[in-house]
């Protein structure tokens, strides 16, 4: 059994050993074991419940892998279009809708509204807008760095 069959990065919200292995068909002790392997290499992270031990993928590794792509793929330049191009975007919402958030403006749809589909894609240009400007302050920083030497 190979801890691959493990996909902690698909497990979103915390949850329980028993479940994790459920879904990888492989034993609670085994699981175990695996997912702690996992958190011990910061794949993982694990929070108690009472007597329980709760495991989830770690969210901050997977921004840190998304910064570091963009870094390796994109030039900055492109990279600060591409930002300019999500701010546009963020505004156009905030004109359309007359809120200043995604969340806001779940608080205004009723159910069964078709703007209920925005609200998401509100939500992942504004995560994806901070990833980018992460990815500029990053960049700039190994760049001030290595001027330093």
């Amino acid at each position: 059994m190979s801890r691959k069959l493990l996909n902690i990065e698909e497990i979103t919200t915390y949850s329980k050993v028993s479940v994790i292995a459920d879904q990888a068909h492989v034993s609670d002790p085994t699981t175990r074991k695996y997912l702690n392997e996992l958190v011990e290499e910061g794949v993982g992270v694990a929070e108690q419940d009472g007597r329980t031990t709760l495991y989830k993928r770690n969210q901050g590794r997977l921004v840190d892998r998304r910064i570091e792509e963009l870094r390796a793929t994109c030039s900055h330049q492109e990279l600060v279009e591409g930002i300019q191009e999500m701010k546009e975007l963020i505004w156009e919402f905030r004109e359309a809708y007359n809120v200043d958030s995604p969340e806001d403006l779940v608080i205004e749809l009723e159910p069964g509204d078709e703007e209920w589909c925005d609200v998401g894609q509100w939500q992942s240009i504004r995560r994806n807008l901070a990833i980018a400007k992460a990815a500029i302050q990053v960049d700039e920083a190994h760049r001030l760095a290595e001027a330093e030497v």
